[in-house]
């Protein structure tokens, strides 16, 4: 590959900041769970979400009007210069409000409208098409890798591990030694680390577009209106951006807004067990990454996504149905191989689709969809039904239900998309 060592340095940047980054995402949601502000997280969750719906259009204009380069490198100096301001305060008050526990949810969301579409747009400028396939499989290898790490690091600072007999995971363990836990400033620091060491990589890359990519200047409206004309003239790229994207949505939700509180009030477990419930889903995601295109080597990239919907919709019936730590492990697993699975696959269709010079403006539009969605669900999570008892497994039932309307969706337009 012509940029090989281009792409291990991106690869390599974007796993070392998702690591701590990961961390935090687990870190935070419990931290309210444990305080029983879940309420609160999730409200605050859906209006962090509901000002990412607006930055997401913002956001697709900066990834196609200026180099990715630029973008992944400023993106990464001020994500960890505004969350090390945060987690040095912890450290000289030796505590942090409520609010600025959030403020770092929301700069890491916010950064994911940038970072994420900036990764694709990035990885598509700089790679032959006949290897797309391959570098989708590999940033989902290399992502997923971290996570797993990040799950089982959280696992064990986000309560710490008492010596001796003891819970972890969900099961009774002999633990030799003691791992104090973690306070979220601490975690938060970790975090503003990594980002920096990732700009560091970042300004190492040097690169030779495998295309020219035609840079369209203007006001940041033409640009975004760019973007929606380029959809309305292809209606069918729309709808399977729209609902190809319905798993990693419910995804989304179900990490941070309903297995915090299912795992506590539901299964009536502790922090280790949501964070371990993330670290199985990284490995099934890490096997999608490995082996999706064998699996599906004989199967159409649309078909496959539909499936892999129906069966996300299954298992989150099954979820709905059970309680069981176990259980929940295996939903897990299964929604890491399905969600990572049909993103590499849908990256895929896009990138031989859309062209490089709107990937950043059509991906910040299916994103900003997809906002405005896990908005929805969140907000309606929030109410007192589904935070009363357990009854956070409605929730589960309600995600399946859109699952199996999105495959549908999908379903019926699958000839044409396939075309």
């Amino acid at each position: 590959m012509k940029n090989q060592r281009s792409l291990q340095l991106l690869f390599t940047a974007n796993g070392i900041s998702g690591f701590a980054q990961g961390i935090s995402m687990l870190a935070i949601p419990w931290y309210f769970t444990k305080t029983q502000s879940g309420t609160y997280f999730n409200v605050s969750y859906g209006i962090i979400t509901a000002i990412v719906l607006f930055f997401g259009l913002y956001a697709g204009t900066l990834v196609d009007r200026f180099s990715r380069k630029a973008n992944f490198l400023g993106n990464n100096v001020v994500c960890g210069t505004l969350i090390f301001a945060i987690a040095l305060a912890g450290y000289l008050n030796n505590e942090l409000n409520d609010f600025w526990v959030m403020a770092v949810f929301g700069i890491t969301m916010l950064n994911y409208n940038i970072h994420y579409p900036t990764l694709y747009a990035f990885g598509h400028e700089i790679t032959e098409p006949q290897h797309y396939n391959k570098v989708n499989a590999n940033i989902e290898v290399v992502g997923q890798s971290t996570s797993i790490l990040s799950g089982a690091f959280a696992a064990l600072l986000i309560e710490g591990v008492s010596a001796g007999n003891g819970k972890l995971f969900g099961f009774t363990v002999h633990m030799p030694f003691e791992i104090a836990r973690w306070e979220i400033w601490e975690i938060f620091m970790l975090n503003a680390i990594t980002y920096f060491i990732a700009a560091l990589l970042v300004w190492q890359i040097a690169y030779t577009p495998i295309k020219k990519v035609t840079v369209e200047l203007g006001s940041v409206w033409k640009r975004v209106h760019t973007g929606f004309n380029y959809l309305k003239q292809y209606p069918l790229f729309l709808i399977f951006g729209l609902f190809s994207y319905s798993v990693f949505a419910m995804l989304l939700v179900e990490i941070h807004a309903v297995l915090p509180g299912y795992v506590e009030r539901h299964l009536q477990e502790e922090g280790s067990v949501f964070a371990a419930a993330d670290l199985i889903y990284a490995i099934g995601a890490l096997s999608a990454g490995l082996f999706v295109s064998k699996v599906f080597a004989s199967t159409n990239t649309v078909k496959a996504i539909i499936l892999m919907t129906f069966v996300t919709a299954g298992i989150f019936f099954w979820a709905f149905a059970s309680k069981s730590v176990l259980i929940i492990y295996i939903v897990s697993l299964i929604l890491g191989f399905t969600n990572a699975g049909i993103r590499v696959l849908r990256l895929t269709y896009l990138f031989n689709h859309i062209p490089n010079e709107l990937m950043g403006r059509v991906n910040s539009i299916f994103n900003m969809a997809n906002v405005l969605t896990r908005t929805v669900f969140i907000f309606l999570f929030s109410m007192p039904f589904f935070t009363f008892g357990n009854h956070m497994i409605w929730a589960y039932f309600t995600m399946a239900l859109f699952l199996v309307l999105s495959g549908v969706i999908l379903g019926v337009n699958y000839k044409r998309l396939n075309a």
